[in-house]
């Protein structure tokens, strides 16, 4: 329930935004502001949450975390304007965050072998089924009852799942805790902070502007007295540096990263791709791509009972294989296709992201001793979320900037305006505005789009291609820790 919650608000809100926008009379920022403030708390808290899990209790950190995500989201519901709903959105981020931190060292505590892979394939589908379920449940209830209501419907569910972890959890802690690491704490969810802020908001702002190489400064200035910190701490710090001496521990991480930021940006980019030019609504969208769901969620549940049966990096390399192989399949994509034409990439692309999450969840706790679950699974998300942050803003960029460039490249005189709303999707509104030219622009606009989602794709399949070498190259079952061998 907890997976599926969080997962379904990274993706949930986006088809609401024009609702949301009227109905509060947000202007442009404030509306980046309500995706950005749950993604930069969500990535700068996973750490921290996992470390306090370990050392004040897993169950008491997770509920106190539920508590957090449900009243922020009653909270976002009942916004009156849109900086209360940034605030909200802010706040439940950090429950957020707690909660994608702990809920895999639960399951990495509770369960061990045959058992602990079929736990870790079903928090693969649900990840899975959440991300594509996003906009079909976001756009029935926007249409259905209104904006508030994909975050109102959050509170019953958490009530209930707080009911259920109260009763059914067992509690789990690291047995020689140290002390909170407060210095690491603040250093670490800062630096993350201004590296993830910066990926939001480098192409908005200019990705050589004063205040984004500014941001990325600071990141790397906080890491790096980080590592200095938590070296003279030893014992005692809030990351186990050690960890980055470990082939297996790197390689996944890596490969988490990698492809993460294929992935995801490749969803956003088709999901636009499918409302803006095929002209789908949110829901018919959303039946869209059950292929990819169904899919996904089937592979993830196959592929949790092989975890303890093949070794880890047949199991992440050849996912990372289908990845690759999915999005390339996206140049069978023309600009006359339909949306059947996605039909082998949403196939293979969901087989390779069902295939990777269980193994990914189980091996980035498996690198830590079990007493140390919650920090493990903790910096194993934040390679996550980054790889996402980094991912949506990479690749978006670099789409806006090919589509732009095609469309100018076909229509002469095309304004910045003009180029940046058919990278948008609004290429009908800019044909529309063309006048004897519109269909010539239409077909120009609609070109450009398909042109640019599948350069940008074939770039993101190699991007999930090195994620599969690595993987292949340094994953080994012999640098888990033997609780996880077995």
């Amino acid at each position: 329930m907890a997976t599926f919650m969080l997962m379904l608000d990274l993706t949930v809100v986006n088809v609401a935004l024009p609702d949301l926008r009227n109905s509060l009379h947000a202007d442009f920022s404030g509306l980046q502001w309500v995706l950005d403030a749950y993604a930069l708390t969500l990535a700068a808290f996973l750490l921290t949450g996992g470390s306090l899990a370990d050392r004040l209790g897993r169950k008491r950190v997770f509920v106190a975390g539920f508590a957090v995500f449900t009243a922020a989201s009653l909270a976002c519901g009942a916004a009156t304007d849109v900086l209360a709903l940034n605030l909200a959105r802010g706040v439940q981020g950090v429950g957020a965050a707690v909660l994608f931190a702990v809920g895999p060292a639960l399951l990495g505590h509770e369960f061990r072998g045959k058992d602990r892979a079929k736990a870790f394939g079903v928090f693969g589908g649900v990840s899975g089924l959440a991300i594509a379920f996003g906009p079909l449940i976001g756009g029935a209830l926007t249409s259905g009852v209104g904006w508030r209501w994909i975050f109102l419907v959050n509170v019953p569910i958490g009530v209930a799942a707080i009911a259920l972890s109260l009763l059914r959890i067992r509690e789990s802690r690291e047995p020689a805790a140290h002390r909170i690491d407060w210095s690491g704490l603040v250093l670490f969810s800062v630096a993350l902070g201004a590296l993830v802020l910066g990926f939001l908001r480098g192409e908005a702002q200019g990705w050589t502007s004063p205040l984004i190489l500014s941001l990325f400064a600071a990141a790397a200035l906080l890491l790096a007295v980080f590592v200095l910190v938590e070296r003279r701490l030893g014992a005692a710090a809030m990351l186990d540096l050690s960890l980055f001496r470990n082939r297996t521990f790197n390689g996944i991480s890596a490969a988490t990263l990698l492809a993460n930021a294929a992935g995801m940006a490749s969803i956003f980019l088709e999901v636009s791709y499918v409302q803006n030019v095929l002209g789908a609504t949110p829901w018919q969208a959303g039946l869209r791509f059950l292929p990819l769901t169904l899919v996904l969620f089937v592979a993830a549940a196959v592929t949790g009972s092989l975890t303890v049966a093949l070794p880890p990096r047949l199991l992440v390399g050849t996912a990372s294989a289908f990845l690759a192989g999915g999005l390339l399949a996206i140049r069978l994509v023309d600009v006359h296709s339909g949306w059947t034409a996605m039909l082998p990439s949403m196939v293979l692309t969901g087989i390779g992201m069902g295939m990777f999450n269980p193994p990914r969840a189980s091996i980035s706790i498996g690198v830590a001793e079990p007493a140390r679950a919650g920090m493990a699974a903790g910096i194993g998300e934040t390679f996550q979320q980054v790889g996402i942050a980094i991912g949506i803003a990479g690749f978006g960029a670099l789409f806006q900037h090919r589509v732009g460039d095609t469309f100018a490249a076909a229509v002469p005189g095309a304004t910045t305006a003009a180029r940046q709303a058919v990278a948008a999707g609004a290429g009908d509104q800019v044909a529309h505005a063309a006048g004897p030219q519109a269909a010539a622009v239409a077909e120009a606009a609609r070109a450009a789009f398909v042109h640019g989602l599948t350069g940008v794709l074939t770039l993101c399949a190699a991007t999930a291609a090195l994620a599969a070498v690595i993987a292949f190259a340094t994953l080994s079952r012999k640098d888990l820790h033997e609780s996880a061998r077995g």
